[in-house]
Protein backbone atom coordinates (compact mmCIF):
# COMPACT_ATOMS: atom_id res chain seq x y z
CA UNK A 1 0.00 0.00 0.00
CA UNK A 2 1.49 3.16 -1.12
CA UNK A 3 0.95 6.46 0.56
CA UNK A 4 2.21 10.06 -0.16
CA UNK A 5 5.32 11.11 1.13
CA UNK A 6 3.14 13.38 4.02
CA UNK A 7 1.60 10.71 5.21
CA UNK A 8 4.08 8.25 5.31
CA UNK A 9 4.51 8.45 10.04
CA UNK A 10 0.99 7.96 10.08
CA UNK A 11 1.97 3.89 9.36
CA UNK A 12 1.59 2.57 12.80
CA UNK A 13 -1.28 4.13 12.85
CA UNK A 14 -3.13 2.06 9.66
CA UNK A 15 -1.48 -0.98 10.70
CA UNK A 16 -3.15 -0.40 14.02
CA UNK A 17 -6.56 0.32 12.89
CA UNK A 18 -5.95 -2.80 10.13
CA UNK A 19 -4.95 -5.10 12.96
CA UNK A 20 -8.02 -4.13 15.51
CA UNK A 21 -10.65 -3.84 12.56
CA UNK A 22 -9.99 -6.53 9.79
CA UNK A 23 -11.96 -9.62 9.73
CA UNK A 24 -10.31 -13.25 10.72
CA UNK A 25 -11.11 -14.41 7.36
CA UNK A 26 -11.96 -13.20 3.89
CA UNK A 27 -13.86 -15.94 1.55
CA UNK A 28 -12.79 -18.79 3.66
CA UNK A 29 -8.78 -17.15 3.30
CA UNK A 30 -7.13 -16.49 6.42
CA UNK A 31 -6.63 -12.85 6.68
CA UNK A 32 -3.70 -13.50 9.53
CA UNK A 33 -0.24 -13.90 8.59
CA UNK A 34 2.69 -15.74 11.22
CA UNK A 35 5.93 -13.93 11.75
CA UNK A 36 8.58 -14.56 9.51
CA UNK A 37 9.19 -17.96 9.39
CA UNK A 38 13.30 -18.15 9.57
CA UNK A 39 14.03 -21.55 7.82
CA UNK A 40 12.23 -20.25 4.33
CA UNK A 41 13.50 -16.68 3.86
CA UNK A 42 11.74 -15.14 6.19
CA UNK A 43 8.12 -15.84 4.44
CA UNK A 44 5.16 -15.48 6.56
CA UNK A 45 2.24 -18.24 6.05
CA UNK A 46 -1.58 -17.62 6.32
CA UNK A 47 -2.33 -18.53 10.28
CA UNK A 48 -5.71 -19.12 11.17
CA UNK A 49 -6.91 -17.58 14.46
CA UNK A 50 -10.50 -16.59 16.01
CA UNK A 51 -8.96 -14.21 18.85
CA UNK A 52 -6.58 -11.69 19.03
CA UNK A 53 -4.85 -8.88 17.18
CA UNK A 54 -5.09 -9.45 13.27
CA UNK A 55 -1.17 -9.60 11.74
CA UNK A 56 -2.23 -8.91 8.18
CA UNK A 57 0.61 -9.45 4.86
CA UNK A 58 -0.06 -5.31 3.99
CA UNK A 59 3.08 -3.23 3.49
CA UNK A 60 3.20 0.02 3.62
CA UNK A 61 5.41 2.26 1.74
CA UNK A 62 5.89 5.94 0.38
CA UNK A 63 6.83 5.63 -3.47
CA UNK A 64 10.13 6.60 -2.66
CA UNK A 65 10.97 4.41 -0.19
CA UNK A 66 9.63 1.48 -2.29
CA UNK A 67 12.14 2.01 -4.81
CA UNK A 68 15.23 2.73 -2.63
CA UNK A 69 14.14 -1.05 -1.55
CA UNK A 70 13.45 -2.66 -4.28
CA UNK A 71 15.90 -1.09 -7.26
CA UNK A 72 18.09 0.71 -5.06
CA UNK A 73 17.45 4.55 -6.25
CA UNK A 74 14.09 6.56 -6.43
CA UNK A 75 15.55 9.39 -8.96
CA UNK A 76 15.39 8.31 -12.60
CA UNK A 77 16.55 11.71 -13.89
CA UNK A 78 19.80 11.12 -12.36
CA UNK A 79 20.92 7.78 -13.15
CA UNK A 80 24.37 7.41 -14.53
CA UNK A 81 24.78 4.62 -17.39
CA UNK A 82 26.58 2.33 -14.80
CA UNK A 83 23.68 2.77 -12.87
CA UNK A 84 21.49 1.01 -15.23
CA UNK A 85 23.61 -1.72 -15.45
CA UNK A 86 24.05 -2.56 -11.70
CA UNK A 87 20.14 -2.58 -11.42
CA UNK A 88 18.36 -5.80 -11.68
CA UNK A 89 17.05 -6.07 -15.17
CA UNK A 90 14.27 -8.81 -13.82
CA UNK A 91 13.00 -5.86 -11.28
CA UNK A 92 12.96 -3.13 -13.85
CA UNK A 93 10.38 -5.38 -15.76
CA UNK A 94 8.56 -5.75 -12.69
CA UNK A 95 8.22 -2.69 -12.09
CA UNK A 96 7.34 -1.44 -16.00
CA UNK A 97 5.08 -4.24 -17.02
CA UNK A 98 2.33 -3.83 -14.52
CA UNK A 99 -1.10 -2.65 -15.30
CA UNK A 100 -2.08 0.65 -13.39
CA UNK A 101 -5.82 1.44 -12.60
CA UNK A 102 -5.58 3.61 -9.85
CA UNK A 103 -2.30 5.98 -9.96
CA UNK A 104 -3.02 9.04 -7.33
CA UNK A 105 0.78 9.43 -6.88
CA UNK A 106 2.25 9.70 -10.36
CA UNK A 107 3.99 6.81 -10.06
CA UNK A 108 3.48 5.86 -14.05
CA UNK A 109 6.17 9.20 -14.51
CA UNK A 110 8.64 7.06 -12.62
CA UNK A 111 7.58 4.20 -14.61
CA UNK A 112 7.92 6.17 -18.04
CA UNK A 113 11.48 6.52 -16.79
CA UNK A 114 12.57 3.17 -16.24
CA UNK A 115 10.67 1.74 -19.69
CA UNK A 116 13.49 0.41 -21.28
CA UNK A 117 17.33 0.90 -21.03
CA UNK A 118 18.69 4.56 -22.43
CA UNK A 119 20.29 4.06 -26.12
CA UNK A 120 24.05 3.97 -24.99
CA UNK A 121 23.57 1.03 -22.11
CA UNK A 122 21.23 -0.81 -24.80
CA UNK A 123 24.32 -0.44 -27.29
CA UNK A 124 26.72 -1.55 -24.68
CA UNK A 125 24.72 -4.34 -23.83
CA UNK A 126 24.45 -5.47 -27.17
CA UNK A 127 28.04 -5.38 -28.49
CA UNK A 128 28.73 -7.19 -25.01
CA UNK A 129 26.31 -10.02 -25.65
CA UNK A 130 28.31 -10.46 -29.35
CA UNK A 131 31.61 -10.23 -27.70
CA UNK A 132 30.61 -13.38 -25.57
CA UNK A 133 29.34 -15.07 -28.06
CA UNK A 134 32.24 -14.69 -29.69
CA UNK A 135 34.59 -16.10 -27.66
CA UNK A 136 32.91 -19.49 -27.66
CA UNK A 137 31.56 -19.63 -31.50
CA UNK A 138 33.81 -22.02 -32.51
CA UNK A 139 34.08 -24.44 -29.68
CA UNK A 140 30.39 -26.36 -30.53
CA UNK A 141 32.50 -27.69 -33.19
CA UNK A 142 35.69 -28.05 -31.34
CA UNK A 143 34.28 -29.53 -28.26
CA UNK A 144 32.72 -31.96 -30.28
CA UNK A 145 36.22 -32.39 -32.27
CA UNK A 146 37.44 -34.18 -29.35
CA UNK A 147 34.22 -36.27 -28.17
CA UNK A 148 33.33 -34.16 -25.63
CA UNK A 149 29.59 -33.91 -26.79
CA UNK A 150 28.32 -32.56 -23.22
CA UNK A 151 30.83 -29.55 -23.13
CA UNK A 152 29.34 -28.95 -27.14
CA UNK A 153 25.62 -29.06 -25.71
CA UNK A 154 26.61 -26.61 -22.96
CA UNK A 155 28.34 -23.62 -24.95
CA UNK A 156 25.66 -24.31 -27.40
CA UNK A 157 23.51 -23.26 -24.75
CA UNK A 158 25.44 -20.55 -23.59
CA UNK A 159 25.42 -19.10 -27.44
CA UNK A 160 21.67 -19.57 -27.50
CA UNK A 161 20.84 -17.12 -24.37
CA UNK A 162 23.17 -14.52 -25.68
CA UNK A 163 21.25 -14.75 -28.75
CA UNK A 164 17.98 -14.56 -26.68
CA UNK A 165 19.12 -11.98 -24.90
CA UNK A 166 20.21 -9.90 -27.80
CA UNK A 167 16.68 -10.70 -29.29
CA UNK A 168 15.17 -9.03 -26.21
CA UNK A 169 17.35 -5.78 -26.45
CA UNK A 170 16.61 -5.85 -30.52
CA UNK A 171 12.85 -5.62 -29.48
CA UNK A 172 13.13 -3.32 -26.36
CA UNK A 173 11.94 -5.27 -24.33
CA UNK A 174 13.62 -6.21 -20.45
CA UNK A 175 14.27 -9.74 -19.62
CA UNK A 176 13.16 -12.00 -16.70
CA UNK A 177 15.17 -14.23 -15.01
CA UNK A 178 15.06 -17.66 -15.83
CA UNK A 179 12.14 -19.12 -14.51
CA UNK A 180 10.43 -17.39 -17.04
CA UNK A 181 13.20 -16.62 -19.59
CA UNK A 182 12.44 -19.20 -22.31
CA UNK A 183 8.48 -18.22 -22.15
CA UNK A 184 9.16 -14.63 -22.18
CA UNK A 185 11.67 -15.45 -25.52
CA UNK A 186 8.92 -17.32 -27.01
CA UNK A 187 6.14 -14.11 -26.52
CA UNK A 188 8.65 -11.78 -28.50
CA UNK A 189 8.27 -10.62 -31.85
CA UNK A 190 11.63 -12.28 -33.48
CA UNK A 191 11.74 -13.93 -36.74
CA UNK A 192 10.07 -17.68 -36.14
CA UNK A 193 13.49 -19.03 -38.27
CA UNK A 194 15.50 -17.49 -35.16
CA UNK A 195 13.30 -19.52 -32.50
CA UNK A 196 13.13 -22.43 -34.49
CA UNK A 197 16.69 -22.76 -35.25
CA UNK A 198 18.02 -21.81 -31.77
CA UNK A 199 15.40 -24.73 -30.00
CA UNK A 200 16.86 -27.02 -32.96
CA UNK A 201 20.24 -26.52 -31.54
CA UNK A 202 19.93 -26.75 -28.38
CA UNK A 203 18.30 -30.28 -28.17
CA UNK A 204 19.98 -31.46 -31.44
CA UNK A 205 21.41 -34.89 -31.21
CA UNK A 206 24.64 -34.33 -33.71
CA UNK A 207 26.70 -31.91 -34.05
CA UNK A 208 25.98 -31.13 -37.62
CA UNK A 209 22.44 -30.48 -36.27
CA UNK A 210 23.98 -28.33 -33.43
CA UNK A 211 26.28 -26.44 -35.51
CA UNK A 212 24.19 -26.06 -38.59
CA UNK A 213 21.05 -24.97 -36.72
CA UNK A 214 22.97 -22.40 -33.94
CA UNK A 215 25.65 -20.51 -37.24
CA UNK A 216 22.14 -20.14 -38.93
CA UNK A 217 20.45 -18.40 -35.89
CA UNK A 218 23.56 -16.15 -35.36
CA UNK A 219 23.68 -14.90 -39.22
CA UNK A 220 19.68 -14.24 -39.21
CA UNK A 221 20.29 -12.04 -35.81
CA UNK A 222 22.95 -10.81 -37.21
CA UNK A 223 20.97 -9.32 -40.04
CA UNK A 224 18.35 -8.51 -37.63
CA UNK A 225 21.11 -6.18 -36.45
CA UNK A 226 21.72 -4.53 -39.21
CA UNK A 227 18.32 -3.79 -40.37
CA UNK A 228 17.79 -1.53 -37.35
CA UNK A 229 20.38 0.86 -38.01
CA UNK A 230 22.15 0.70 -34.65
CA UNK A 231 25.47 0.59 -35.88
CA UNK A 232 27.05 0.80 -39.16
CA UNK A 233 26.12 -1.77 -41.69
CA UNK A 234 28.55 -5.23 -40.86
CA UNK A 235 29.24 -8.12 -43.61
CA UNK A 236 28.22 -10.94 -41.74
CA UNK A 237 28.63 -14.34 -44.14
CA UNK A 238 28.57 -17.89 -42.73
CA UNK A 239 31.73 -19.18 -43.50
CA UNK A 240 34.98 -21.22 -42.00
CA UNK A 241 36.68 -20.43 -39.48
CA UNK A 242 39.89 -19.29 -40.01
CA UNK A 243 39.91 -22.18 -42.97
CA UNK A 244 39.14 -25.20 -40.33
CA UNK A 245 36.06 -27.21 -40.32
CA UNK A 246 34.26 -25.16 -38.54
CA UNK A 247 31.26 -22.57 -39.45
CA UNK A 248 30.60 -19.11 -37.69
CA UNK A 249 30.16 -15.79 -38.82
CA UNK A 250 32.96 -13.96 -36.73
CA UNK A 251 30.44 -12.21 -34.33
CA UNK A 252 33.39 -10.18 -32.78
CA UNK A 253 32.61 -7.80 -35.75
CA UNK A 254 29.50 -6.81 -34.73
CA UNK A 255 30.51 -6.24 -30.98
CA UNK A 256 33.46 -3.91 -32.42
CA UNK A 257 30.35 -2.15 -34.70
CA UNK A 258 28.19 -1.37 -31.57
CA UNK A 259 31.37 -0.67 -28.79
CA UNK A 260 32.66 2.14 -31.64
CA UNK A 261 29.01 3.46 -31.87
CA UNK A 262 29.61 4.04 -28.12
CA UNK A 263 32.51 6.63 -28.70
CA UNK A 264 32.08 9.45 -26.51
CA UNK A 265 29.87 8.38 -24.16
CA UNK A 266 30.39 6.71 -20.64
CA UNK A 267 30.69 3.21 -21.53
CA UNK A 268 32.97 3.40 -24.85
CA UNK A 269 36.06 1.91 -22.89
CA UNK A 270 33.98 -0.18 -20.39
CA UNK A 271 35.26 -3.76 -20.63
CA UNK A 272 32.25 -6.05 -22.49
CA UNK A 273 30.43 -8.37 -20.02
CA UNK A 274 27.50 -7.12 -19.62
CA UNK A 275 25.65 -6.95 -16.82
CA UNK A 276 25.66 -9.23 -14.01
CA UNK A 277 21.75 -9.65 -13.60
CA UNK A 278 22.29 -11.44 -17.38
CA UNK A 279 23.83 -14.14 -15.43
CA UNK A 280 21.61 -16.91 -14.41
CA UNK A 281 21.49 -17.61 -10.50
CA UNK A 282 23.24 -14.79 -9.38
CA UNK A 283 21.01 -13.66 -7.39
CA UNK A 284 23.26 -12.59 -4.40
CA UNK A 285 24.70 -10.02 -6.04
CA UNK A 286 22.07 -8.30 -8.54
CA UNK A 287 18.97 -8.89 -6.42
CA UNK A 288 20.15 -6.98 -3.47
CA UNK A 289 21.01 -2.90 -4.17
CA UNK A 290 23.53 -3.16 -0.96
CA UNK A 291 25.86 -4.73 -3.56
CA UNK A 292 25.46 -2.45 -6.34
CA UNK A 293 28.35 0.00 -5.12
CA UNK A 294 31.31 -3.11 -5.39
CA UNK A 295 29.07 -3.95 -8.79
CA UNK A 296 29.60 -0.86 -10.34
CA UNK A 297 33.51 -1.35 -10.18
CA UNK A 298 33.62 -3.77 -12.93
CA UNK A 299 32.85 -1.09 -15.22
CA UNK A 300 35.34 0.69 -14.29
CA UNK A 301 37.69 1.71 -18.07
CA UNK A 302 40.43 -0.17 -18.13
CA UNK A 303 43.10 2.25 -20.50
Amino acid sequence: MFLREKDAALKPLIMQAFSEEFPYTYAGYSVNFSIPDPSDNGIRHAEYISEGPVSPLIFLYTVHEYLDGYLGRHDPENFTAVDWLVFSEHRLLALTAGKLFIDGLHLQDIRDQLRFYPNDVRLYLIASNWSLLAEEQAFVKRCAAVSDETGSALVCGRIAERLMRLAFLYCGQYAPYSKWFGTAFSRLPVDERIKTAIQKAVTAANIAERETNLVQAQKWMADWHNTLGLTKPVDVEIQSYFGRDILVIYADRIAQAAQEALAGTSLAHAPLIGSVSEIANFTVLFDYPKYQKKVKALYEPQI
